[in-house]
């Protein structure tokens, strides 16, 4: 019984090229995904860094000493306004390093499920063979 189960299984042909290449497709899609998340991360903190220091140039403004009171509180006020104008400009930048990293990780998986798809048929097509190849070397040998 033990010899006709492992001679049944050697029969049956396995391609191990098959994982190897799911590997390397696997490697490659995140290294493609990580190039993507990264290149947002840049920007995302170049957006961060260039706010932050309009922030602080406009605050400089607020800080200096007035010689008439009415004036601290113009200045608060054009600060705020600036404030409110900056922020809504960099969330829209930052809308934009959204709808981009969006965009090309779509791409990505749309062009990753396409190989798959050719990959997985490809693999079929093959182990469909082998299968056939094998039956009729089984049927053959009795």
């Amino acid at each position: 019984m033990t010899k006709m189960v492992q001679d049944m299984m050697a029969s049956f042909p396995t391609d191990n090229s098959a994982f190897q290449n799911a590997f390397k497709s696997q490697a490659a899609m995140a290294e493609k995904l990580s190039k993507v998340a990264f290149e947002a991360a840049e920007k995302s903190t170049e957006i961060s860094s260039k706010w932050a220091k309009d922030a602080i140039s406009k605050a400089t403004n607020v800080t200096a000493a007035k010689a008439d009171p009415a004036e601290y509180s113009k200045a608060a006020s054009d600060f705020a306004s600036a404030a409110a104008e900056m922020a809504s400009e960099n969330m829209a930048a930052f809308a934009e390093v959204a709808k981009k990293v969006q965009m090309e990780t779509v791409e990505l998986m749309l062009a990753a499920g396409k190989d798959m798809t050719e990959e997985t048929t490809a693999a079929v097509q093959k182990a469909t063979a082998d299968v056939q190849s094998a039956a009729k070397k089984a049927t053959a040998s009795k």
